[in-house]
């Protein structure tokens, strides 16, 4: 753990700068983390909502269950820690989470007025 001396008042202002920035995840891990934001299984909260300055994002990632747990691939590491992303990639899950409940819900939506019965058991010719 790195310690800042607390009368090193200019130390402790760079290091604040830098928690408000955030930083990016690597270009698989954000790929990882699209995917399960996706899903639904991102959790994002701005890093400081009342600091109009700071921009950075706090992310948190549960693991997939399910066919999920299975199908996808992701680094133990994701599910270890509370992420702090920058504002470009916080931004980008941001839609990438809304995209994923949109199109979620409209396969559910078509599920639900889907008729299985007449597609396999329905010929067309009066049978």
């Amino acid at each position: 753990m790195k310690t800042i001396s607390v009368t090193d008042v200019g130390q402790l202002k760079n290091e604040l700068a830098k928690y408000k920035k955030g930083k990016k995840l690597e270009i698989r891990q954000f790929n990882q983390a699209a995917r399960l934001a996706w899903l639904g299984l991102a959790v994002l909260s701005p890093l400081d909502p009342e600091d109009p300055d700071c921009r950075a994002w706090l992310l948190y990632l549960q693991r997939p269950t399910g066919l999920a747990e299975h199908v996808l691939l992701a680094d133990e590491e994701l599910f270890l820690h509370i992420h702090m992303v920058d504002a470009e990639q916080g931004e980008a899950l941001v839609r990438i989470i809304e995209q994923g409940v949109k199109e979620r819900a409209a396969q559910l939506d078509e599920l639900n007025r889907r008729d299985f019965y007449f597609t396999h058991f329905y010929r067309g010719d009066g049978t």
